[in-house]
């Protein structure tokens, strides 16, 4: 499986992290994602991944907006996973998920050279940044538009205003129902 492999390519540059998984040997994990079928995962004496089967005893369910919110940062995907399951384990699991990293440039190093590989990554990064910057000037561009040349959305500031012109509305209307049942 792709996966276990990418996993476990991973864990092979981190000798902590497959210490940590040792402990939970046989048991099986799951991950679901929306428009994926669910993928099991089976945790080896050696604290590796293999394809699994059978109950899983966790169950770690990827929502919608995990691609957005990745864009944001890694905190921020990580709440858009729901986790199930064996507790201990599951901890370990985003602990790992928090802290385990892909050196892509040591890879790429051992294939194109250290200089190579240094400037390609550094480009790559670039480029990420570039359009992380490109895709929020493009909201802010849509939000001032929206809001400012064709007023299809109001400022927040607009709408607080709004709700508490409503509210006052409401409190008079019952004062005055008050009011006409006592005359009444």
């Amino acid at each position: 499986m792709a996966f276990c492999f990418v996993l476990n390519h991973l864990l092979a540059a981190e000798p902590w992290a497959r210490e940590r998984l040792a402990p939970f040997a046989g048991e099986v994990v799951e991950l679901r994602a929306a428009l994926f079928p669910p993928l099991r995962i089976r945790i080896t004496r050696e604290g590796k991944t293999e394809a699994g089967d059978g109950a899983a005893g966790l169950v770690i369910e990827v929502k919608p907006q995990f691609l957005a919110e990745l864009a944001r940062g890694r905190e921020h995907a990580l709440r858009a996973v729901d986790v199930s399951g064996n507790a201990r384990l599951a901890a370990e699991v985003m602990a790992l998920a928090r802290h385990l990293r892909w050196d892509v440039e040591e890879d790429l190093s051992r294939v194109v050279g250290d200089v190579a590989a240094h400037r390609i990554a550094g480009a790559a990064r670039d480029l990420v940044a570039w359009q992380a910057d490109a895709a929020r000037r493009i909201g802010e561009a849509a939000r001032d538009y929206l809001t400012e040349e064709n007023p299809l959305l109001l400022h927040a500031a607009d709408l607080e205003g709004f709700a508490a012109a409503v509210r006052e509305l409401r409190d008079a209307v019952e004062r005055l129902e008050k009011r006409l049942g006592r005359l009444a």
